[in-house]
């Protein structure tokens, strides 16, 4: 896994489990925060995604960034990466639960993961007894996992946030998690034509909200309110990098 940290944000140190040297002899800080990204299909650990969100957190906040390339199965055909997240989550969780050993707490972890990323960090927080503090859905990915047990559940960490924004095609369309917010209805991104368009959205919201505190969002009655937009309740910030963030419900913001 590649550990990014502030104090070294362009050369990134690899770590591997059970090596206690490689993260004792590297820039990895045991009592910041640390944040694992993790692609989708068809992604790896040096893309849009990846850089997008690695720099947005480091500049954001004093963290470690974890970046997870599972690219030799992801870039498969997507069947063969669906069948592969629940033992990339579990080797994930196993990961992390041998950092806690080291002197990380589970109350400093954030887990982000995008499309079949996100039902990736589900399984590993599964693995970790949902200790882990927080968790962040983008845009989860929706064929086949309607009904898979092994897709991102809002019990999967202390608390599970989820950005959906392409419900019309590659994004899972009901709520996941604690909170579940939907930009812009969330099936399909206004200024896009293309729907993985609108499916990459999420992570470059993310990184928004990671900057300023532009996106907030309306507490929605249901998901018709969702698509109504007639969302008139409390306001809550969609994203950021808050590990104490604990109100649940479905929201929706207009980009």
């Amino acid at each position: 896994m590649i550990i990014k940290s502030i104090t070294n944000p362009y050369n990134p140190e690899c770590f591997e489990l059970g090596n206690n040297s490689s993260v004792q002899d590297s820039n990895f800080n045991v009592t910041d925060v640390t944040v694992f990204l993790v692609h989708g299909c068809n992604g790896n650990g040096w893309n849009s995604m990846n850089n997008l969100l690695t720099k947005a957190f480091l500049e954001d906040n004093d963290v470690n960034v974890i970046v997870v390339d599972w690219s030799k199965l992801a870039n498969k055909n997507y069947i063969t990466a669906k069948l592969g997240v629940p033992d990339v989550g579990t080797a994930l969780g196993q990961f992390i639960n041998w950092l806690v050993t080291l002197g990380v707490s589970y109350d400093t972890v954030h887990l982000v993961g995008f499309s079949l990323g996100a039902h990736v960090v589900g399984n590993a927080g599964r693995e970790t007894n949902s200790r882990v503090r927080r968790i962040t859905g983008l845009d989860p990915g929706g064929p086949l996992w309607k009904n898979d047990k092994n897709r991102l559940m809002p019990s999967d960490a202390q608390y599970v946030e989820v950005i959906h924004t392409n419900t019309a095609l590659y994004g899972y369309g009901d709520p996941c998690g604690d909170a579940d917010f939907y930009p812009n209805g969330g099936y399909k991104m206004p200024d896009c034509i293309l729907n993985y368009c609108s499916h990459r959205r999420s992570y470059e919201y993310m990184a928004t909200t990671l900057e300023n505190n532009r996106f907030l969002a309306n507490e929605c009655n249901n998901l018709q309110d969702v698509l109504e937009n007639t969302c008139t309740g409390t306001l809550y910030p969609m994203g950021k990098s808050d590990l104490t963030k604990s109100r649940s419900g479905i929201f929706r913001v207009n980009t």
